[in-house]
């Protein structure tokens, strides 16, 4: 097997494993088993199982930033654009549950672990925040770049507990999450563009 292919079953394996278990109950060596490779293959592609888990991180937030900047991209009225955007991001927690839920919940139980989440979450947060910025009417939704900052927190902490609140209710329909982040989140936005 290709070293790619090899490294990304890794990856999706560690993902499940970081989501069912968090940082501190996860081993190197279940994300071996599930990955149907010894552990010493799984130092091969990453040093440490801080490196596997920052990895991941990272490819979330990329992943979500890069759905923010195309769904939102366009001439379309904003309040389009807002339900686009909401509609993409409930798609992929959808399609990707394991990862939603290591990317929203908190690590705990290792100091280095909580602290890299929370810089890479930070790291989403102020990406966000330029790209709401770069939105028409952005500045009668937040003065300055400590409020597109608190705009995109609100945003993110909402859309971050929504999504923890599906997967605890998996029944729910795709188009109620939207619905619900629709009329939440996007009222505020849409009384500012208004006036």
């Amino acid at each position: 097997m290709p070293a790619a292919e090899r490294r990304e079953l890794i990856e999706r394996a560690a993902t499940k494993v970081f989501a069912e278990h968090g940082y501190a109950g996860a081993s190197i060596d279940e994300i071996a088993r599930r990955s149907e490779v010894s552990a010493p293959v799984v130092y091969d592609h990453f040093d440490s199982k801080l490196a596997l888990f920052v990895r991941l991180l990272e490819r979330t937030r990329d992943e979500l930033l890069a759905m923010w900047m195309h769904t939102l991209a366009g001439e379309d009225p904003a309040r389009i654009r807002m339900e686009r955007a909401f509609d993409a991001w409930a798609r992929y927690v959808e399609s990707n549950r394991f990862a939603s839920r290591m990317y929203f919940l908190e690590a705990t139980g290792d100091p280095q672990a909580r602290a890299a989440h929370r810089e890479i979450q930070a790291q989403g947060r102020a990406a966000l925040s330029t790209i709401l910025g770069q939105q028409p009417g952005a500045q009668r939704i937040a003065r300055d770049a400590d409020g597109l900052e608190m705009a995109a927190e609100t945003m993110r902490a909402g859309l971050a507990g929504l999504a923890i609140w599906w997967d605890e209710h998996p029944r729910v329909p795709r188009e109620r999450i939207v619905e619900t982040a629709m009329n939440v989140l996007w009222t505020g936005f849409e009384r500012q563009q208004a006036d």
